[in-house]
């Protein structure tokens, strides 16, 4: 199988890791009455794009980098780039989600990569974060940085997207039409990751949205809901 064929099947929103049952923070917004339309999907997004799926490209990548790079370091490396992301996830709800999420990712990649390098996962409580270990199953897959960086990105907003029409009735052609507005923004978004996964753990970047952390928040306390988060 060629590699753009694998770039497409991982960054497929079939893909068994549990994606569908997340709609990145949407769910609370629109029962806050912050996205009700196109208009404001569109704002949403764009603001995703700008820091969650900034800050969880660039740690996908750098995971990627860790174990690619040849260093006989990569566990201490994937150790404290898991630890520098926690620092980043201020909402414990949105740190528990994405644990969870890699949980449920790395079962994926271990049957289908079982050769591949997931013990150097740091050992945490509640299993390594999301974009860690996308990184380590890109990098089993034979993508490289830029292309996991994609991938990262991709998932931030075609998931919520995809909530959106769930959520609001929204006509699934024009939120379709909205991605394709953003494809250039989700693109230049993938490159700085990829850039950026060159510096230090301490250094990658810390973009944060608190809105977004208080509603994961309110939302984590809700008996009733269409999504985990």
């Amino acid at each position: 199988m060629t590699t753009p064929s694998l770039l497409l099947l991982v960054a497929d929103g079939r893909f068994p890791a549990g994606a569908h049952a997340h709609s990145g923070g949407l769910e609370a917004a629109v029962a806050a009455g912050r996205v009700t339309d196109l208009a404001t999907l569109e704002a949403f997004l764009a603001g995703r794009l700008a820091t969650a799926g900034l800050v969880g490209a660039a740690f996908a990548a750098a995971a990627h980098r860790a174990v690619t790079s040849g260093s006989a370091v990569r566990g201490s490396t994937l150790a404290l780039l898991d630890a520098e992301l926690d620092a980043r996830t201020a909402a414990p709800a949105l740190r528990t989600v994405s644990r969870r999420q890699g949980r449920a990712l790395l079962r994926a990649g271990r049957a289908i990569w079982p050769e591949a390098s997931f013990d150097d996962l740091p050992a945490t409580p509640g299993g390594a974060h999301q974009p860690l270990v996308l990184g380590l199953l890109c990098a089993a897959a034979g993508l490289s940085r830029a292309e996991t960086a994609t991938v990262a990105v991709h998932g931030t907003v075609t998931g919520a997207a995809s909530a959106a029409v769930r959520l609001l009735g929204l006509d699934p052609y024009r939120v379709q039409a909205l991605l394709v507005g953003l494809a250039g923004r989700c693109d230049g978004t993938a490159a700085a990751a990829a850039r950026a996964a060159d510096d230090p753990p301490e250094r990658l970047p810390a973009a944060a949205a608190p809105l977004a952390d208080i509603h994961a928040e309110a939302h984590a306390t809700w008996e009733v809901r269409l999504f985990a988060s």
